[in-house]
C-alpha cells in the first residue's frame, strides 16, 4: 500500500531589499494567506522576525519568489533572492524552492484592493503558484 503524503505547512516569501511579504498555507487547500510584510531594516532585525514567524507557524517548506526580467533573464535581484533563500536554509535548517514571480506584483498592482498590502499578497501569489507547480 503506498504511503500516504504528509500534509505540509509551507511559508513563502516576497524578498524585496526594502520590505519582505510573507504568506502562509499548505499542501491541503493550495492557497495562501498574506500574514506580513517586514519593513525593518537590518538582516538581524529582519531574521529575528522572520525567526519568530517561523517558530509560531513552524513551516515544514519555505519558499521565495524569484525576480527575473519579463524575458526570463536573470537581474541583480535575482541574486539577492537567491542569497536570502540561502540564508534562510542556514539559519532555519528548512529546505528552500524557489519559485519564478515574475508578473506576481504586476498582477496585484492593477488590483486597488491588493495596493496596501502588496508584499505580502505577492508572496501569497507566489506561494499559490509553488502549489500549482508542484501539483
Amino acid at each position: 500500500m503506498p504511503e500516504a503524503k504528509k500534509d505540509l505547512t509551507v511559508m513563502a516569501f516576497d524578498y524585496g531589499t526594502r520590505r519582505i511579504g510573507v504568506a502562509i498555507g499548505n499542501t491541503v487547500t493550495k492557497a495562501g494567506q498574506p500574514i506580513q510584510t517586514i519593513a525593518e531594516n537590518g538582516d538581524d532585525t529582519r531574521f529575528r522576525l522572520i525567526g519568530a514567524l517561523i517558530q509560531e507557524w513552524q513551516p515544514d517548506q519555505l519558499v521565495v519568489g524569484l525576480p527575473r526580467h519579463p524575458d526570463g533573464v536573470p537581474h541583480e535581484m535575482t541574486a539577492k533572492a537567491q542569497r536570502f533563500g540561502n540564508q534562510l536554509n542556514g539559519r532555519f535548517h528548512l529546505p528552500v524552492d524557489w519559485v519564478d514571480e515574475r508578473y506576481t506584483s504586476a498582477i496585484l498592482k492593477g488590483n486597488p484592493e491588493m495596493r496596501d498590502n502588496l508584499d505580502a499578497q505577492s508572496a501569497a501569489l507566489i506561494l499559490e503558484q509553488y502549489f500549482h507547480e508542484k501539483n
